[in-house]
């Protein structure tokens, strides 16, 4: 039985209760009258590619040749883009709409890409675990989940240090693959600009096996939720976990029953982006290229690209660069981010208040973010500012054991999340998505959540090269109590007409 774009979109609306994530554009019904977005992208003043080089640049390596650092940015600017115009725009009208309340980011990945854990099975297992949790979060917030990956270019890393030193020797910190190596050896930490080119052509393998399973039935509903159920098996008898699934198992049933056909493509392909903070500007100015129909400049390198906490500075040539290409951007923020700060940086980044062009990621603790971001929220409200807001609820809950191990307690993050949201309740806005440092494999260098992972079997399986990530497991629970919160919010809303208090 085949049914009309009206019908079906009706029937995942009522029936699966936000299914529309898995359907194209074409059946993608916005939650409001407003039938399309002006994302189109005004020209900055006096702005080049190259432009960011007369403003200060900070966490950047320092290269001993120039005549290997020009051979190797003259290769990038020969390469083919690793994605196009077309797309970015895509992404873009997906984050004006969640601008406005009619939909939610998913960002995850690793905290830093590397060549030695690079094959097929890697990114099947954190794209899997991915489009799991968008299931999930797309059944309990009735709308569309954008899906974006920390893939296919999140190489490089700020360090809090230039320097490291171990057992009396001090030698330059690792930057990230696509700069040094991992290896403690002055070969290994010597900065080398030919990796960038290693990194372009590992992300253009990335992106080529993405494709491949975003439009190859891999992202098939039916699957996803097999898999889903399969993770609810190790929770408790009765659990909320059980109650989301059997709701989902319903939904897919009754659509079956009356007919519909869910292996159609329209439930087995699904939209995914790449993203990574933009840090190495050499690369990124080598992948910025001028689209031959908007006439407007691209970073190619991938569909939005955000500028960490270390780099956001008012003047820093980060800012100078991503103010004049056509991506969509996010910048992170922290504790130390004043409302006048913001408000000039989301001016300097977005002057013309496009929706869907600027995402704030917001990275504090719980304490810290109940205390500070509620006048930030305000001091966006007030001046009009059209943002995506986006919890990191990673970032500020690191620390190190007794052992020596860095690690993140999912308690913690869980509770900044529920900051997150309940300050949004209070100020009427909309919590627009989540930023996650996670993997699809079973690591274990994050304690908690039903993995039972702890600091005593860390050691077990620990192997980031940087920070450590949610495994698929925690990644797949905090994907549920969102579910869970997001629906209890959409039923307040409902009932009462307001936010919960």
């Amino acid at each position: 039985m085949r049914l009309s774009a009206t019908s079906t979109a009706f029937l995942l609306a009522s029936g699966l209760s936000g299914g529309t994530a898995f359907v194209p554009s074409s059946l993608n019904a916005p939650r409001s009258a407003v039938s399309s977005l002006n994302v189109a992208t005004a020209p900055p003043t006096v702005w080049s590619p190259s432009s960011w080089k007369d403003a200060v640049a900070k966490q950047m390596p320092i290269y001993d040749s120039q005549e290997e650092l020009d051979n190797a940015i003259a290769k990038l600017d020969k390469v083919a883009p690793l994605v196009f115009a077309g797309e970015v725009r895509s992404l873009q009208e997906k984050l004006a709409r969640v601008s406005q309340g009619q939909g939610f980011v998913l960002m995850g990945g690793d905290c830093a890409e590397s060549f030695k854990e690079f094959n097929v099975n890697h990114i099947r297992d954190t794209f899997q675990v991915m489009m799991q949790m968008a299931l999930v979060m797309t059944f309990g917030s009735s709308m569309p989940v954008v899906k974006i990956g920390r893939m296919a270019g999140q190489f490089a890393k700020p360090r809090s240090a230039p320097d490291e030193t171990i057992d009396g020797v001090t030698l330059p910190s690792y930057r990230g693959d696509n700069v040094n190596r991992e290896e403690f050896s002055p070969e290994a930490r010597k900065n080398d600009p030919n990796l960038m080119v290693d990194a372009y052509y590992q992300s253009a393998q990335t992106l080529n096996i993405i494709r491949a399973f975003s439009t190859g039935g891999f992202a098939d509903m039916s699957r996803l939720h097999a898999w889903n159920l399969d993770f609810v098996e190790t929770t408790d008898e009765g659990s909320r976990y059980r109650e989301l699934a059997a709701k989902v198992d319903e939904s897919l049933r009754f659509m079956r029953a009356i007919g519909i056909d869910t292996s159609s493509p329209e439930f087995t392909t699904v939209d995914f982006y790449v993203a990574h903070e933009c840090l190495l500007l050499p690369y990124e100015q080598a992948l910025t290229r001028e689209d031959s129909i908007t006439r407007k400049w691209y970073d190619c390198s991938a569909h939005l690209l955000w500028v960490g906490e270390r780099t956001r500075d008012l003047d820093s040539a980060h800012l100078e660069f991503v103010r004049g290409i056509g991506n969509p951007l996010g910048v992170k923020i922290s504790d130390k981010c004043t409302p006048q700060e913001l408000l000039t940086t989301i001016e300097t980044m977005n002057p013309q208040n496009i929706p869907g062009k600027i995402s704030i990621i917001v990275r504090m603790g719980a304490d810290k973010l109940r205390k500070n971001l509620p006048e930030l929220i305000s001091a966006v409200q007030r001046e009009g500012k059209s943002v995506v807001w986006i919890s990191d609820p990673c970032h500020g809950n690191t620390f190190q054991t007794g052992e020596g191990f860095k690690t993140r307690n999912f308690d913690a993050i869980r509770a900044e999340l529920r900051a997150f949201f309940d300050v949004h309740d209070m100020m009427g806005s909309h919590p627009g998505g989540v930023h996650l440092e996670m993997t699809g494999e079973d690591v274990t260098e994050c304690t908690g959540g039903i993995s039972g992972v702890d600091e005593g079997t860390l050691k077990e399986r620990y192997i980031t090269a940087c920070d450590p990530r949610l495994n698929g497991s925690q990644a797949l629970e905090l994907a549920f109590l969102i579910a869970q919160r997001m629906k209890l919010r959409e039923t307040v809303q409902a009932s009462e007409g307001k936010i919960m208090p």
